[in-house]
């Protein structure tokens, strides 16, 4: 009798084994999701912060083109961009030295990304006594809309500072 109640111990699957087996297999498809989640977050996001990159580079060869035009506006370009708007309150950029083009802003949307983009510039002292000067040019592009007063964000860039970019034109190049 002793050798057929072993044969039954190893038939079947007792009760604790069957939970301990279900809740390890649980908490690693959990695991698993919360991966495949986040792993989708940050894909997200990169992909908006590569378009706003790209925006911003845009906006700095074609501004660059016309020697750091003060008369450069970007609503010109046809490509979506906002005509420009006063400066919102609540856009920060005292960060960045210089003066905002036509003192305002301009908002745009691409890929489903709302964006609002302030252009600046400042002539630079010439410490070396070179002849021509050199014009900073400088793009912040902040992922809140402030379109029309609504100062709102998207979800996954809420927290994610401005993106700045800046490039230089010599000012005998410049017809600002």
């Amino acid at each position: 009798m002793a050798g057929n109640a072993d044969f039954r111990q190893t038939q079947g699957v007792t009760l604790v084994e069957a939970v301990l087996a279900i809740s390890i297999l649980a908490i690693t498809a959990l695991g698993a999701l919360s991966y495949q989640y986040h792993a989708a977050r940050h894909s997200r996001i990169s992909r908006e912060l590569i378009t706003a990159t790209r925006t911003a580079q845009l906006l700095l060869e074609d501004w660059k083109s016309t020697g750091g035009a003060n008369s450069y506006n970007p609503a010109l370009l046809g490509l979506g961009f906002s005509s420009p708007t006063p400066i919102p309150e609540e856009f920060s950029h005292s960060e960045v030295p210089g003066s905002a083009l036509n003192n305002s802003v301009y908002t745009i949307t691409v890929d489903g990304v709302p964006m609002t983009v302030m252009l600046k510039w400042q002539d630079l002292d010439n410490p070396y006594g070179i002849t021509e000067g050199l014009r900073e040019l400088t793009i912040i592009i902040s992922f809140e809309d402030y379109d029309a007063g609504n100062s709102s964000s998207t979800s996954a860039l809420e927290d994610m500072p401005p993106i700045i970019m800046a490039t230089y034109v010599r000012l005998d190049e410049t017809s600002g």
